[in-house]
């Protein structure tokens, strides 16, 4: 790949979900902001390397597919009698275009894709897509479903959001409650995505998790007084202060409870401190908060205390009641286990549903190890070579294959 193309490239994907965001916001139509985003990429692949990489290669996409967009509004011009406005509103974009910055309105396009007008299951998938620029195929695998059927949806979703005119604004009164959630569990979402590249080599899922946290700061900012977006934030932060201690020099995969803490990111620690203690004075607990204060529970080892895990295993009593997940309920057997023993561990995991557990590989790895601290060998061995089949990362894989076949029982792959 020359030059021009890393750098068509580099641009593209740092600065997609802005330009789609900008443009949809003026023409109200996400799929037309996306074809001209996509000519725009296009016509930079074919021009940049004879003309050059622009000075302002972000405003010169810009440009590009303002220009595709008043094209395609004029092609269509008989069939919209609000085409006359549009134009004069992409015209905004000329002097946008040509500034070093232009509005940031990825926030209000997350409100709109949560919009009640839209298939409330597509929420998630339709943010994911269009303002964290996941695509179809990692979406459908997310959500278990073929990319062709979740392409269709996707379509559907935003042929809705041209249809009803939906208006690009953060909502306020009892408008914003509903819409908040979906939107702070995308955000969420995409922050997973990135999480669980525990090698950290795909850099566009490592920049998903760094979007996720810059986004949750952007909602904290403009909603300074909502708990559970500063639950989320605190939430990802915890998460994000221990990445460095994910993996040994040699790439081996590190559990939760081995990790080095001199090698978690105290700047990142202290953030989340703050964020959930200016969440926890409000006294709205909620989910992501709950989680924040699960994982704060964790750091206290970086603090020099001992993990308090019947305070752990109370915090996710709380959870599985306002959440319950798969993820909650695997956590909770994971915090007994610590502070009552694996076999009272091992009875939680048993009244989960059969089909709801058979391919979530955590539920797998947990039941391994409360199998195997019980003795249970041929039970243990079962569970880990499910979870192995489950997860196609090399270095967990090697992690779970030494944990079954050494006398190591110690913790969980939490």
């Amino acid at each position: 790949m020359d030059d021009a193309a890393r750098a068509v490239e580099a641009v593209a994907r740092r600065s997609y979900a802005r330009l789609i965001s900008f443009l949809a916001a003026r023409s109200r139509d996400v799929s037309a902001a996306e074809d001209a985003l996509s000519e725009a990429v296009v016509a930079a692949l074919q021009s940049w390397p004879e003309l050059g990489i622009p000075s302002k290669p972000e405003a010169w996409l810009l440009h590009a597919a303002r220009r595709r967009l008043i094209d395609a509004i004029r092609r269509n011009q008989t069939r919209d009698a609000n085409q006359e406005a549009l134009r004069d509103m992409l015209a905004e974009a000329e002097d946008l275009s040509t500034a070093h910055a232009f509005p940031d309105q990825r926030l209000e396009l997350l409100f709109v894709c949560a919009h009640p007008a839209i298939d409330d299951r597509m929420h998630t998938p339709l943010m994911l897509q269009v303002v964290l620029g996941l695509d179809a195929a990692a979406i459908a695998a997310a959500f278990v479903t073929s990319a062709t059927t979740m392409g269709q949806r996707l379509a559907r979703a935003k042929a809705k959001i041209k249809a009803t005119h939906i208006a690009f604004e953060v909502p306020g009164g009892d408008q914003l409650g509903p819409r908040l959630l979906s939107v702070l569990e995308a955000i969420y979402a995409a922050y997973g995505h990135g999480w669980d590249d525990v090698d950290g080599g795909d850099t566009q899922r490592r920049g998903s998790s760094a979007e996720a946290i810059w986004l949750a700061r952007m909602l904290v900012e403009l909603l300074p007084d909502e708990p559970e977006a500063l639950g989320l934030l605190a939430l990802m932060q915890y998460c994000e202060a221990r990445r460095p201690a994910r993996r040994a020099r040699d790439g081996a995969y590190v559990p939760l409870n081995d990790q080095d803490t001199r090698l978690w990111d105290r700047p990142r620690l202290e953030e989340a401190d703050r964020a959930l203690a200016r969440a926890a004075v409000r006294e709205r607990p909620g989910r992501f908060q709950l989680e924040a204060a699960i994982q704060s529970a964790h750091a206290e080892r970086a603090r020099g205390r001992a993990v308090d895990w019947p305070a752990i295993a109370l915090l996710y009593e709380g959870l599985v009641r306002l959440a319950p997940t798969l993820g909650a309920f695997v956590g909770r057997a994971a915090a007994v286990a610590e502070a009552e023993g694996p076999a009272r561990a091992l009875e939680l995991l048993d009244a989960l549903p059969a089909s709801a557990v058979a391919t979530y590989q955590p539920y797998w790895a947990a039941r391994a190890h409360f199998e195997r601290a019980l003795g249970h060998s041929l039970e243990a061995r079962a569970a880990f070579d499910t979870a192995l089949g489950l997860t196609d990362d090399p270095s967990v894989q090697r992690f779970l294959e030494q944990r079954a076949t050494t006398a190591d029982s110690r913790g969980g792959l939490r």
